[in-house]
């Protein structure tokens, strides 16, 4: 652990140094040294410290801490019974519901391995990943039943019940036939495989070992969570940025409340009728919200919200300062990478500031520009952004990894620095075109149209041009009942940017394809003709 002593002042302010009973506080103490401060260790230290405190709220009802440590017990026996082991894995294909933290805790506290799928893969992509990876089980929602349906050679076992269950066996009916009594401590600790978006290709498995204090520290440096709040955790629980609020939960002993899916409105309500201190989003929940009118968002009162967590992509435009308007300064927005996880936090003061702004590196992080050279950018010059911290990846499962230099690891984007030291992602280092001999990077554009008021998503895509080498194609989602054409649209662009930044086009959308986690899926608009 580095820098103790900033560590334990954080931990101090978030309220979680203080007197604990002996019997509770000497429990809790060996339950970590016996089962590490992964899942496993961390809630079952969680259960003993704090065991009638309200763990989970989902759609289903609440569950105490203890009971979640009972339930992960007797649903580990049961995953024993089906063959999972020491150095095994299990598949999860959840959303956010009981069901997901029921499997990833009892998984651990067998010493396998847990790798997170996402609920928005396609069949083949879903298949692949299987057979790359070859979980010995596969837990998973029933509305997934289908896409799983060319997978083979991996048991089954339904999560969320939705209907007849055709001899599948299911969680619930796990744990109810389970024995709740503690599991001896694996000699192996499990690890947390998460897969990257699969944006521009296969996705890819990226593991991690059990993060440290000092990563809940450097979060909490930069954003003011506390012990025992309740945290309403929209966003993905198998993306990087929900799992990380799952896991922050046992060291916070935060009250996880969860929804299967995401409804601006259902959003608001939750936060109300739960009284919730926190959220966490992705941009795209917050673009939703924002367009509910007016007269909706004021039948809730959110006025308990002190913290919105967004990650998993760049904020559009100017949605940070449209949302700070709107609810207040509560946001605050994390920029990293499945690979590197945190790089910069941006905090309501650094984006009233500095708008588009991702922030300053929280506590324990390191955040380098580089050249194509691998040599540091000059001051005030663009760069290859790397980044150091406790809980970087340890190389993809399926061989490879990204370039690292001194230590440090590529996020995959350029970016530059701010004379008071807040990066500035420009975009990624893979997006960039040259038009007309000039460095183009398409977040500015987009960002650019969707300040235009008849705009409400944007994005770019290169193509090539007779003229300028590569020119830009835009893509544009148009505000329901509001009329522009592409010359108003062009002319708004040229208006406030240099020329060569021009689309060349700009075709007009119902929708852009995303991801589960909000990511647009450029390659779908790369391969775009009229006849799409």
């Amino acid at each position: 652990m580095q820098n103790i002593p900033q560590v334990v002042r954080v931990l101090a302010g978030g309220g979680l140094i203080r007197p604990i009973g002996p019997v509770a506080g000497a429990k809790a103490l060996c339950t970590v040294v016996r089962y590490g401060i992964g899942p496993a260790g961390g809630f079952m230290a969680l259960a003993a410290r704090s065991p009638h405190k309200v763990g989970l709220v989902d759609e289903l009802g609440e569950l105490t801490n203890k009971q979640l440590d009972e339930r992960s017990n007797a649903l580990a026996h049961a995953l024993a019974g089906l063959g999972v082991g020491e150095g095994d894995s299990v598949a999860i294909m959840c959303r956010n519901h009981r069901g997901f933290i029921d499997a990833s805790i009892a998984t651990a506290k067998l010493g396998a391995d847990v790798l997170y799928l996402n609920t928005a893969f396609a069949g083949p992509q879903l298949s692949e990943v299987i057979a790359r990876e070859k979980p010995t089980v596969v837990v998973y929602d029933q509305e997934f039943t289908g896409l799983l349906s060319a997978v083979e050679g991996v048991t089954r076992v339904l999560a969320w019940v939705d209907g007849e269950t055709a001899g599948v066996p299911d969680v619930e009916s796990l744990i109810a036939s389970g024995s709740v009594r503690a599991l001896k401590p694996p000699k192996r600790l499990g690890r947390i495989i998460i897969l990257t978006s699969g944006t521009t290709g296969t996705p890819k498995g990226a593991p991690r070992s059990e993060a440290g204090l000092d990563a809940g520290a450097a979060l909490m440096s930069r954003i003011p969570l506390k012990r025992g709040q309740r945290v309403h955790i929209a966003a993905p629980l198998f993306h990087t940025w929900g799992l990380a609020h799952f896991l922050l939960a046992m060291l916070l002993e935060t009250t996880m409340v969860l929804s299967r899916r995401f409804d601006p409105e259902e959003f608001l309500r939750i936060i109300d009728e739960q009284r919730c201190d926190g959220a966490i989003v992705i941009p795209v929940f917050l673009q939703r919200v924002l367009h509910l009118p007016e007269e909706v968002r004021a039948k809730y009162d959110v006025s308990r919200l002190k913290v919105v967590a967004s990650s998993g992509s760049a904020l559009p435009g100017d949605l940070a300062t449209e949302w700070m308007d709107a609810f207040g300064d509560n946001l605050y927005n994390v920029y990293g990478s499945t690979e590197v996880a945190y790089a910069s936090i941006a905090t309501p003061e650094d984006m009233r500031a500095a708008p588009g702004t991702a922030g300053k590196p929280p506590l324990g992080a390191v955040v380098r520009l580089f050249d194509a050279n691998d040599k540091p950018a000059a001051p005030g010059e663009s760069g290859r952004i790397f980044v150091g911290n406790s809980i970087l990846f340890e190389g993809y499962t399926g061989g490879g990894g990204k370039a690292v230099i001194d230590g440090l690891m590529s996020s995959g984007d350029v970016g530059r620095f701010d004379s008071e030291g807040r990066l500035f992602v420009e975009g990624r280092d893979d997006d960039m075109i040259v038009s007309g001999g000039e460095n183009l990077f398409p977040q500015e554009v987009e960002d650019c149209l969707v300040r235009h008021d008849a705009i409400v998503e944007a994005a770019c895509v290169g193509v090539d041009d007779p003229t300028f080498g590569k020119r830009l194609r835009g893509f544009v989602v148009v505000e329901d009942g509001v009329s522009v054409t592409e010359d108003e649209l062009k002319s708004w662009v040229k208006d406030n940017l240099a020329r060569f930044k021009v689309p060349r086009e700009i075709v007009f959308v119902p929708e852009l394809p995303r991801n589960a986690t909000g990511k647009i899926l450029k390659r779908e608009l790369v391969t775009w003709t009229p006849e799409s």
